[in-house]
């Protein structure tokens, strides 16, 4: 049973790392490209979870809702990247981050004016209800492997759309020498507004999609973009590479160690002291992991000039 216990805990990490991905590569290339701090990208991911049950309540359908949080979230990234970002590129980090701050704030309360203060709820869809086996004895819900499955077909789609596309190329070329792509005729300002949109849409699809295993509500973002620096940070900013592996070992070491470090408390301390002990130690896990990395590679694991 504890095989079985630890398999699903690993599952859990997956997809918890598959998460941090998605919210992480759009802060990655955003950072890279731009050299953004963006403190609102939580909020993009809030607004595709609130599309998503909105339109999924209306409609009927959580395909619908899927799409929708996509291009309700890109449409939000644009729109403000056109409003408010695109005054910010030649300002210092500490204006970048009070205007993001402040965009936070509007988000939240924007959500709360229009959907209420009270969580929203989304159905899995029938086609991904129910579970599956493990080794063991235990069952794993399809839903959750479905998110990991749609996490590494988002990894591959974006590895072909930076490796093998112009989109791809002029944003490799941005990260590198913004100056010199706009000398040689490229649209500046469109490609920012492209890359921030895409970054978006990423953010919103993973609110969409953990919106069915978690209730919808304001300020939800937050506690996931806290996570998601923490993946940028340790896979090395700029790389989507480092974003991917950093995501999964995030996910997994945070994951396995609110399920072991309990348990191995338990080995010294009354059962009651170890759960609290192993739970507070598991909270500062991966930033002791992250603390080590830069120890050792202070640029983190892929840096953007080697991925």
């Amino acid at each position: 049973m504890t095989v079985a216990l630890a398999l699903e805990q690993l599952l859990n990490g997956l997809q918890l790392g598959v998460m941090l991905f998605l919210m992480a590569a759009g802060l990655t290339l955003i950072f890279g490209v731009m050299g953004l701090i963006n403190l609102a990208h939580g909020s993009l991911y809030m607004v595709g979870a609130f599309a998503c049950a909105a339109t999924a309540a209306w409609t009927g359908s959580f395909w619908i809702g899927l799409v929708a949080s996509l291009i309700a979230a890109a449409a939000a990234g644009a729109i403000v990247e056109l409003v408010v970002i695109r005054r910010l590129y030649d300002r210092d980090h500490l204006d970048q981050v009070l205007a993001t701050f402040a965009l936070i704030l509007m988000f939240s309360e924007g959500m709360r004016w229009l959907f209420g203060s009270f969580p929203l709820y989304l159905d899995i869809p029938p086609l991904l209800q129910g579970a599956v086996p493990l080794p063991g004895g235990t069952e794993y819900p399809v839903y959750r492997l479905a998110i990991i499955a749609a996490g590494a077909l988002v990894a591959f789609g974006l590895y072909l759309l930076i490796s093998g596309t112009r989109l791809g190329m002029r944003i490799r070329a941005g990260e590198s020498d913004r100056e010199m792509i706009g000398a040689l005729g490229v649209d500046i300002r469109t490609l920012y507004t492209v890359v921030f949109a895409l970054g978006a849409a990423l953010a919103g699809f993973a609110g969409a999609m953990v919106g069915a295993i978690q209730s919808v509500q304001v300020g939800m973002g937050e506690p996931v973009l806290i996570l998601a620096f923490v993946v940028i940070v340790i896979g090395g900013i700029g790389s989507i590479k480092g974003a991917l592996l950093g995501a999964l070992l995030v996910g997994v070491t945070d994951t396995m160690g609110r399920f072991l470090l309990p348990k191995l408390m338990a080995l010294f301390v009354p059962p009651a002291q170890a759960g609290m002990i192993g739970g507070a130690a598991a909270s500062m896990l991966i930033y002791i992991v992250m603390a080590v990395i830069l120890a050792v590679k202070p640029r983190g694991l892929f840096p953007a000039a080697h991925a």
